[in-house]
């Protein structure tokens, strides 16, 4: 017969956060510090060393949001092996599921940097439309028809074009990409010697 008491009443739902910081509790070598790759069935684990402590669509939300995450998913590529709840080795990463999680990084990458382009792509137009309204002779009107945007919508463009401007104006001009400062003078030519020198006779 088990020594372990039934529980008395069945488990609320926990939300993914209050759901880690119980498993952080209970589990501190697996689920403290940084994400790592968990031992496949890990949930039937929890239940068996933690019954009663959580429903099952409580672990099943959490371990979606988890797994899902960026550092799980970088834990996968890197990691030697999987973990179990005492952040013991506990079976292989197959290379399937590392390219499926290399896969997603790469896509999350490129969607992140497609964002940060177009974002800026939006910043320097707002700034051209703030410098040009500051030097046109139109009327409001003729100006909001030249660059195909809604007069109501003016205002707010050119205020949240200040703003950006202010906290970070745009960059100067590149330099002029000449010779590198302190580089050493340029070779004499090939074709001409030196002024003051004679080409060596030939011997042959």
């Amino acid at each position: 017969m088990s020594s372990t008491p039934a529980p008395t009443a069945a488990p609320a739902d926990l939300s993914p956060a209050e759901c880690a910081e119980r498993l952080k509790s209970l589990f501190p070598a697996l689920f403290s510090g940084d994400a790592k790759p968990l031992k496949l069935k890990i949930q039937a684990d929890i239940q068996q060393r933690a019954p009663g402590q959580f429903t099952k669509h409580t672990l099943s939300a959490f371990f979606r949001r988890y797994t899902g995450s960026t550092p799980y998913l970088i834990a996968l590529t890197k990691a030697p092996h999987r973990f179990d709840l005492d952040g013991q080795p506990a079976g292989e990463i197959s290379e399937e599921h590392r390219k499926v999680a290399a896969d997603e990084l790469a896509r999350r990458r490129a969607n992140a940097r497609a964002r940060r382009e177009q974002e800026e792509a939006q910043r320097r137009e707002r700034f051209n439309l703030l410098r040009d309204y500051e030097r046109t002779t139109l009327t409001r009107a003729n100006f909001c028809a030249l660059k195909g945007i809604a007069e109501a919508d003016l205002d707010g463009l050119l205020a949240q074009a200040r703003e950006e401007t202010a906290a970070a104006p745009p960059r100067p001009p590149r330099p002029d990409r000449g010779r590198p400062p302190g580089r050493g003078p340029e070779r004499p030519s090939q074709g001409k010697p030196p002024h003051g020198h004679k080409r060596p006779a030939r011997t042959a």
